[in-house]
């Protein structure tokens, strides 16, 4: 990290670059007795200042960590009898010896030993160490004790150097905050038992107003079903500058805090005499008004030999003062150099992760679109809506619904022609494309998507006619002009194929539609089209919505303000977190296609090309990361369009369905192309077999062109298999012969029937009913009073098991007196309907509705005893409907106006 300077220092910080000798000397120029420790790296013993024990420090390599990390320790050993001597005196290897025969585990050997390493690193402080170590030491009291002889430890240091930051830590952690009394779910309230710490700089109103009841108590992930966003990589980046910012001027003010009490101190003793200058002494604040900032300013200076520091300017001002704000002005002028280093980085990681992290969306969209992109997702995507239809069909025990999988959008015809100048683009530069294909793409994005889709046709480029001629040989005899395959004629003529302008008579029409039945090629063509189209508008929305912000803006800074602004005169761009642009903000857009051109020719890089969008659109550039596999995308499917002989074969079947108006026209007389629709339906299923087969519908509405897609089913009807034939045929056979029962079936029915027996009772009902109309010698008479007629038509799938009812062909039957005798019963089955419904309804108010609820009702019917009501009048009328008494109820308002 950059800040290991900033922390405890008292052996690496400031002379990082000196050798040891350097260092104890410049540090005895400051403070006399006062004794550096050695370099983190020396393999010098550490020496103790009270017994002169040694203890032997771990090696390391390498200039001093930072001492945030910790070190990752490897392959620690026992130090054996034998390397005990080399290092130490004997007291020192006998020691070890015992802490291992004590603590007879392995592991916890170890961690002691590490507990030690670390020290030796000057990650913890010597008071720390001890903390550690207890666990180990502390049922040995004669080896821990004679540990913390050897440290140099004393009880009082530890509670002065550490008066009320770790007095407590112990108990806090002790309180189960899940049990105490809760505010909301982010707060704890302390036990009445928790001893509160002491604290001399509160105030009455202190007291009164400062909260010393509720703490914090954050809810974890598993907790929570709150999800918090991820930060990114680039805010990551913007927050951890953010973060040594705030540490660097934390530590830099805190020191200069520190500098101004003891500049205090130090004019206040100036003004002294000598007898009063021995006899002054300094409080636990040292001059100030806190007790904590300047023993933090100083601990970071000189770490474990700050108790003495602090202990001197208590005791003896008149000769540590001066010492201690030297270095501390010293230390002052160091970091405050530094900051000026770190902050040319700062700002150059400002600059470069600004926009990015702004940008939640584009960090995992490009991976993400690469995928949606991609042909097997776009079928998928409309075959998994087709099963879902039919799963739930065959739930819902109904017939398969029909209409639109899919319904797009294309909102601004204005914006085909930006899609096909970026598509013809690419596709000139394909060195794989033919000079004839390339031809035919063109006449599909120019001509064939315009009138699809109610547009104005583009104008064919001249490049194709140049090429053309240069097929063209001239007849010297003749003069006429004769192609290379004896055609003569021109060439653009020749080659056109979408001759036919009948589409276009609708373009400037409303509720129009045109009908296009395709494969999956062109239905995975036309679904990135619409993709391209919707992301370029987006694109453009946003240009013009920025070019009407700084319009207004500057309107408003020129009407209220009386200024002018540069165009580059940005708050963003002076604060330097973005680069001033050579784009006006009206050109954007057109730059955009630019870079989309220049990065499909390979002349932009990815990484430029992201950042000068994130620079024009912001936030909401994103879209447009992928144009350029978009692009590629599109111009393969137009290739398989112009190459394959299924997708030749449906764009020819559509030319030839124009002039039987079966691709389409006005939405009013649409029935009355239902049958060449169907017909140009069946021939497109039978030219797609083997694939599927979408219906594409595009309708005109309100300047909007709305696409539809419906996947159909183009299972085959017939089968070649014999085996299959003749046992669908015996089926057939069977189904329409009543009688053909076989009689396994009828034996097992016998065993085991499977019908309800109310239908099999009125089954037999029926039965009885037609053997006594038969004996009464009606059954003539009967068949004579009955017309019917018996055509029904089906057919079945021998792939699929269903069964189609041909079109126009139907059943009917009719008795002569059905009408006369269902007017005779209908006053008798209409009151026995209604008595039966009314005993219902009856015996339910009277299980369910007490007097009181139905006089409420009542009155509440009537307008009566309810309050805010507009001023009206209510009348009960009783009328008879269907054989049926009824009360009408009518309302008469004060304005005249009857509502019923």
């Amino acid at each position: 990290s950059e800040f290991g300077q900033f922390l405890p220092d008292a052996n690496s910080s400031m002379m990082i670059n000196k050798t040891a000798a350097e260092k104890v000397e410049s540090v005895r120029n400051d403070h006399g007795g006062t004794v550096k420790k050695p370099q983190i790296n020396s393999n010098k013993l550490r020496p103790n200042h009270q017994n002169g024990c040694h203890i032997r420090r771990h090696s390391g390599s390498g200039t001093t960590p930072p001492v945030k990390k910790k070190a990752k320790l490897i392959g620690l050993k026992d130090p054996s009898m034998t390397e005990g001597g080399k290092h130490g005196p004997g007291s020192e290897m006998l020691f070890f010896e015992k802490v291992r025969k004590a603590l007879r585990s392995t592991e916890a050997y170890d961690s002691f030993l590490r507990c030690l390493v670390i020290f030796n690193q000057e990650v913890i402080s010597r008071t720390e160490l001890v903390q550690l170590v207890s666990p180990f030491l502390g049922k040995f009291p004669e080896i821990f004790t004679w540990f913390k002889n050897f440290l140099g430890y004393k009880e009082s240091m530890h509670i002065e150097s550490f008066p009320k930051e770790r007095a407590t830590e112990g108990i806090a952690m002790e309180i189960d905050y899940a049990s105490c009394k809760r505010l909301g779910s982010s707060y704890r309230a302390l036990p009445k038992s928790y001893q509160q710490p002491k604290c001399t700089g509160r105030t009455p109103l202190c007291k009164e107003v400062l909260n010393d009841t509720w703490v914090s108590f954050p809810s974890w992930s598993e907790d929570s079903t709150f999800v918090s966003s991820k930060k990114t990589q680039y805010e990551e980046h913007i927050y951890r500058c953010e973060d040594e910012r705030f540490e660097l001027d934390f530590v830099l003010e805190t020191n200069l805090t520190t500098i101004r009490v003891l500049e205090t101190v130090q004019k206040k003793l100036s003004r002294m005499a000598a007898e009063d200058q021995a006899k002054f002494r300094l409080d636990n604040a040292l001059g100030g008004t806190s007790e904590v900032i300047y023993r933090r300013a100083i601990q970071r200076i000189y770490a474990d030999k700050a108790p003495d520091i602090i202990d001197g300017l208590k005791k003896n001002p008149a000769m540590a003062v001066p010492l201690v704000l030297k270095r501390l002005k010293m230390k002052d002028e160091e970091w405050r150099e530094a900051q000026r280093g770190f902050n040319k980085i700062w700002r150059e990681q400002n600059e470069k992760y600004y926009l990015k992290s702004l940008d939640h969306k584009g960090i995992n969209f490009k991976q993400n679109d690469t995928k949606v992109l991609r042909s097997k997702n776009l079928l998928n995507e409309i075959e998994g809506i087709y099963d879902e239809r039919q799963e739930q069909a065959s739930e819902d025990n109904t017939s398969m619904p029909f209409g639109p999988h899919l319904t797009l959008i294309y909102e601004d015809k204005q914006i085909l022609d930006d899609a096909a100048s970026l598509i013809i683009h690419h596709v000139k530069r394909q060195a794989g494309i033919q000079k004839e294909e390339k031809y035919k793409i063109k006449q599909i994005v120019y001509h064939f998507l315009p009138d699809l889709q109610f547009a104005q046709r583009g104008e064919l480029s001249d490049i194709e006619d140049e090429d053309e001629e240069e097929e063209m040989d001239i007849d010297d005899n003749g003069g006429t002009t004769k192609r290379h395959n004896g055609v003569g004629g021109s060439p653009s003529k020749s080659k056109l194929m979408f001759n036919n302008m009948s589409a276009q008579k609708l373009r400037g029409m409303d509720d129009v539609y045109n009908l296009f039945f395709v494969n999956n090629n062109w239905y995975i063509f036309l679904r990135l089209h619409q993709i391209l189209c919707s992301r370029l508008l987006k694109i453009y929305n946003q240009a013009e919505k920025q070019i009407e912000e700084d319009r207004e803006e500057r309107d408003w800074e020129r009407n209220v303000l009386g200024i002018k602004r540069d165009k580059n005169d940005y708050p963003a761009i002076r604060l330097r977190l973005k680069e001033p642009m050579d784009i006006d903000v009206e050109d954007y857009y057109p730059a955009f296609l630019d870079m989309v051109r220049n990065l499909l020719d390979g002349n932009m890089e990815p990484a430029q090309y992201e950042d000068s969008l994130r620079e024009m659109f912001t936030i909401r550039a994103y879209v447009a990361f992928t144009m350029d596999k978009l692009v590629q995308s599109i111009v393969r499917q137009l290739q398989h369009i112009v190459t394959d002989e299924v997708c030749i074969q449906v764009t020819d079947l559509y030319l030839s369905e124009i002039s039987n108006g079966a691709t389409g026209g006005l939405l009013a007389n649409q029935v009355s192309r239902a049958a060449v629709e169907a017909t140009y339906q069946r021939k497109a299923e039978q030219l797609m077999s083997d694939e599927n087969c979408f219906k594409l519908v595009f309708i005109q509405r309100h300047g909007q062109v709305q696409l539809s897609v419906e996947l159909l089913d183009t299972e085959d009807e017939n089968s070649d298999d014999f085996v299959d034939a003749e046992r669908w045929s015996d089926y057939v056979e069977r189904y329409v012969n009543s009688d053909s029962t076989s009689p396994e079936l009828r034996e097992h029915l016998a065993q085991k029937p499977v019908f309800l027996p109310r239908n099999l009772r009125q089954i037999r009902k029926c039965q009885r009913g037609k053997e006594q109309h038969e004996k009464d010698g009606n059954s003539k008479k009967s068949i004579d009073n009955v017309e019917s007629l018996d055509k029904m038509e089906c057919k079945f799938k021998l792939n699929s098991y269903k069964m189609v009812y041909v079109f126009k062909s139907e059943d009917y039957m009719y008795r002569r007196t059905a009408l006369l005798r269902a007017h005779q019963s209908h006053e008798r089955v209409s009151k026995r309907l209604h008595q039966r419904f009314q005993a219902w309804v009856d015996m339910w108010l009277k299980e369910h509705v007490i007097p009181e609820m139905a006089l409420e009702t009542c009155r509440w019917l009537m307008g009566e005893g309810l309050e805010g009501m507009v001023p009206c009048s209510t009348t009960c009328e009783r009328e008879t409907l269907h054989y049926m008494s009824i009360n009408k109820y009518r309302v008469k308002y004060g304005t005249g106006l009857n509502a019923s």
